[in-house]
Parts: C-alpha cells; sequence; structure tokens
C-alpha cells in the first residue's frame, strides 16, 4: 500500500464518510483501469457517500415507525376484502395528505386489512423521507398509560405530537 493510500484511508476513517470507506477500493480500481476520469472519481464516491447515508436514513425511520410487517400496497390483495376501498387506498399511495400536513385514520370492521393498508401507506411515506408512528387505536391508551408507571408519560407524549406534526 502506498503513503497516499494509507492517508487516503485515515482521512476517510477521521471524516467517517463510510460509503466513500466501504467502496474506496473498487473505486480505486475502476480509475486504475482508466474507468473513472478525477472529476468522475470525486462523484462517483460523493455518490456512494450519499446512497449510503440515504439507506441508513431509510432504516432509522422504519425501525422508528414500528411497523409489524413489512407491508406494501403493491403485495396487498384488494378482491381479499371487499370492505376496504381499494380506489381510496390507492388515491392515499399518491401521499397527498401528507403533502398537505394531514393525518389518515383507517376504521372499520376487524379484519378487512386496516393495518395492512395503514403500514402500506406508512411505508410509502418513510420511502419519500417522512417521520412515521404505526399505532392501532387499541393500543395507544395503554402504551401512553405506560408512561404513568414509568414516568416517561411526558417523553411519549412528545414522540406523539412531535410525529403528528411530522417533525420527529
Amino acid at each position: 500500500m502506498s503513503v497516499m493510500y494509507t492517508a487516503l484511508r485515515d482521512s476517510l476513517k477521521t471524516l467517517r464518510p463510510s460509503g466513500m470507506l466501504e467502496t474506496l477500493d473498487a473505486r480505486l480500481t475502476q480509475a486504475q483501469k482508466g474507468e473513472l476520469g478525477h472529476l468522475d472519481f470525486l462523484q462517483v464516491r460523493c455518490h456512494d457517500e450519499i446512497t449510503r447515508r440515504e439507506s441508513v436514513a431509510l432504516e432509522r425511520r422504519l425501525r422508528k415507525a414500528k411497523f409489524e410487517q413489512q407491508a406494501t400496497l403493491e403485495g396487498f390483495d384488494f378482491s381479499a376484502s371487499s370492505n376496504l376501498p381499494a380506489a381510496q387506498i390507492r388515491d392515499l399511495a399518491a401521499l397527498r395528505w401528507l403533502h398537505s400536513g394531514e393525518s389518515v385514520i383507517l376504521f372499520g370492521p376487524v379484519g378487512v386489512g386496516k393495518a395492512h393498508a395503514a403500514q402500506a401507506l406508512g411505508h410509502q411515506a418513510v420511502r419519500q423521507g417522512a417521520n412515521v408512528r404505526f399505532a392501532k387505536t387499541s393500543r395507544i391508551p395503554a402504551e401512553l398509560a405506560g408512561g404513568h408507571a414509568d414516568r416517561t408519560w411526558d417523553r411519549r407524549m412528545r414522540e406523539r405530537r412531535r410525529v403528528a406534526a411530522g417533525t420527529g
């Protein structure tokens, strides 16, 4: 290894752009083969880091959403439930409600697919950069009440308000 290579790796470790660090060897090989010019090399390296950061942010938002399953609208069988209005759910998938600062609450009889549809809409919103918190309405009172027992009521309420306002 050259001194320059070692210095570059050390600089990347200090700056912590781990997307660049993870792909350094592959990109250097491309550059040495003449596949990348100087500016191309730098642009590709920056793109590697942006991609890694976006991936980490997506994973973090998905974890914070607390989905019960990995549901998508693409994987939903609307023909299995005549009680769930497919056209309305597909319209909600455009996320106009999200961009106008509104919330969505799905209600109806048990077993029609409300939770799946809500999580699928949430996944769609998360993929677009939104912060989401999935919760079945039947569980919210118990979750908040638990805050009295462990003295986290204020934190739990702040979290609910932050997500409802789209800031957390």
